[in-house]
């Protein structure tokens, strides 16, 4: 199972949010660089990067650091955050981003996302976010009556074959994972699961990888100190950036 330690940015501050809250932020620092670096050193081999300020307002704008951050490290890294266009697309995977997250797109613009998969494959994850069982967009201020699991399978039917699904009420929480949810999500044909939201305990880790998921997204409990990201990583498995569907 690869372990995608996360790295959420907003007012180019890295932070963690509670339950998706922009109001309730926890600063941990100002530079993303040294946060990837310190992942990588401790054996990481992606990263899953967000920017906040383009969720919440529809244009990702931060393409110098971004490229800063991508020479700079061997990750893999996906981002998602205002990723709603073809020229967005070309300007993250210019910069070095390996997959971007299409979310909000996805869901108010079906045919658009579908299109942007036929031309980018699995350089597009579909991003998933759930707020009691129905999607939510614009970084999560707006939930919608479309129910989430059916969603994905839907986002599966276009051709996407990654889907990272996050729980909001959990996200930030340290409640742990929703497992029966992901196990469902699991039953649908050619899924690439990715986890995020709650993800607290070592226990977590393996009953996510016991139950065959891709990817687990780890955030608070990095930055807590309540997981060390190394021995997440072992109890995971081993990773390597090549293996990445």
């Amino acid at each position: 199972m690869e372990i995608y330690p996360a790295i959420d940015c907003l007012d180019q501050k890295v932070v963690r949010l509670y339950q998706g809250d922009y109001a309730q932020k926890e600063v941990y620092g100002t530079d993303p660089l040294a946060f990837a670096e310190q992942f990588q050193k401790a054996g990481a081999t992606h990263l899953h990067l967000v920017d906040l300020d383009g969720a919440k307002y529809g244009k990702q704008r931060h393409f110098d650091w971004i490229r800063k951050l991508a020479e700079a490290t061997d990750l893999f890294i996906e981002m998602g955050g205002g990723i709603r266009d073809a020229e967005t697309i070309d300007q993250c995977l210019s910069a070095g981003i390996d997959r971007v997250i299409l979310g909000t797109l996805a869901q108010k613009d079906p045919q658009t996302a579908q299109a942007l998969l036929e031309k980018y494959g699995t350089k597009i994850a579909i991003g998933v976010d759930a707020r009691d069982g129905k999607v939510a967009v614009n970084g999560w201020l707006e939930t919608t009556e479309t129910d989430a699991v059916s969603f994905c399978r839907e986002a599966v039917s276009w051709g996407a074959r990654h889907i990272i699904f996050t729980e909001i009420s959990r996200d930030g929480t340290g409640q742990g994972v929703n497992l029966p949810l992901y196990q469902k999500l699991q039953e649908i044909p050619e899924i690439l699961l990715t986890a995020s939201g709650g993800i607290t305990s070592m226990e977590d880790i393996t009953q996510l990888k016991n139950s065959g998921i891709y990817g687990a997204i780890l955030g608070k409990s990095l930055y807590s100190g309540k997981l060390a990201l190394a021995e997440v990583i072992h109890a995971a498995g081993a990773q390597t950036k090549e293996g990445d569907a």
